[in-house]
């Protein structure tokens, strides 16, 4: 499957790159923070906006711990669960972000992490679903989200192939054929040397589906590098200020960061062309420009036998081309030909 639709638009082989803004929770739990999340998404230019919607009951207990990053970037005497609970934003807030989305014309996705999420967005009729690394093994959300009939984004950070392909088959089994991957390593941020852009044409080659990037990386080079390698997909997280407080806004782009990357995997898309090795509009302008011709080295009389001391190699290109020099030698002049002057088929006879 090469290309998968996605609220009218076809994302994969051929396509432009469909550019997913990561709000994630970088509001920090605030519904005006998210809203300028998703104003700062449309004016970088992203096709879709996304954050994550959870309750902290659902998906941690409370004496789970936080993640290394986590305890470098929030307090080290807050549990993960009090974390996630101050990131949360209600029902009814979610659905006024969809709406609000909808009413700035740019794509609305969420990651759900339970049953009861996954829940919600479908009563908001999201587009598609998109499943985090984490959740990569569990099997029941997998299902849950395969029957609703939407395209799923699934993130592969922390997989091997063979779970890639486990979970794969969980979804196709539960009915759901469209599925693009993204190669992610998860950790916050990644180190340039760990990213390992290959492994996307990895995944490409053993899976047949479409395949993107979730770049955790620190600036934008990844990114503009995946979408050169073929990448369907990019998603990046992006913040508003990354001196905010937060688990994420460290390893976030700010806006300006955000619209142009934006703007360079644009520019890349353009630069990748068509493949085909031809002379351009603009390369034909100038090629009998900066071409050369075989020109007379000295003066040529008429009646003389052309020798190679006789030719010399200039520009312009307009007269015979230097690869038949072995065709003009020994030939005779027809006419006194003038030193530094084109030499030209009329001129010349056996």
């Amino acid at each position: 499957m090469n290309q998968i639709e996605i609220d009218g638009r076809y994302v994969g082989e051929g396509k432009s790159c469909f550019i997913i803004a990561e709000a994630g929770v970088n509001h920090n739990g605030s519904l005006d923070c998210a809203k300028k999340l998703i104003d700062t998404a449309k004016w970088a230019g992203a096709d879709a906006v996304k954050f994550q919607i959870f309750k902290a009951e659902d998906i941690a207990i409370p004496q789970a711990k936080k993640a290394e990053y986590q305890k470098n970037t929030t307090s080290r005497d807050e549990s993960q669960f009090d974390m996630i609970k101050r990131l949360e934003l209600s029902e009814d807030e979610f659905r006024h972000l969809a709406n609000y989305a909808k009413e700035r014309n740019i794509l609305f996705l969420s990651t759900p992490f339970s049953i009861s999420s996954v829940n919600l967005l479908e009563e908001m009729n999201v587009s598609a679903y998109k499943i985090a690394s984490g959740e990569i093994t569990n099997y029941p959300l997998l299902e849950h989200i395969a029957r609703k009939g939407k395209p799923i984004i699934l993130s592969t950070g922390m997989c091997t192939l063979e779970e890639i392909g486990e979970a794969l088959k969980i979804i196709n089994e539960a009915g759901e054929k469209r599925v693009i991957l993204l190669h992610c390593v998860t950790s916050y941020p990644v180190k340039i040397d760990e990213i390992n852009l290959k492994a996307i044409e990895t995944i490409r080659n053993a899976f047949k589906q479409p395949v993107g990037l979730s770049d955790h990386t620190l600036g934008k080079t990844s990114s503009i590098a995946a979408v050169a390698m073929g990448a369907c997909t990019i998603e990046k997280h992006f913040t508003l200020c990354r001196n905010l407080p937060g688990p994420d806004h460290k390893a976030s782009l700010e806006p300006i960061e955000l619209k142009e990357l934006i703007g360079a995997i644009r520019d890349v898309e353009r630069a990748m062309g068509n493949g085909i090795k031809k002379p351009t509009l603009e390369e034909e302008k100038i090629k009998m420009t900066v071409r050369k011709s075989l020109v007379a080295a000295i003066e040529i009389p008429k009646d003389s036998k052309i020798t190679q001391e006789m030719i010399g190699i200039k520009r312009p290109g307009t007269g015979i081309a230097p690869k038949n020099l072995m065709s003009v030698i020994g030939k005779r002049a027809k006419i006194d030909i003038q030193k530094d002057s084109l030499i030209t088929w009329d001129a010349i006879a056996e």
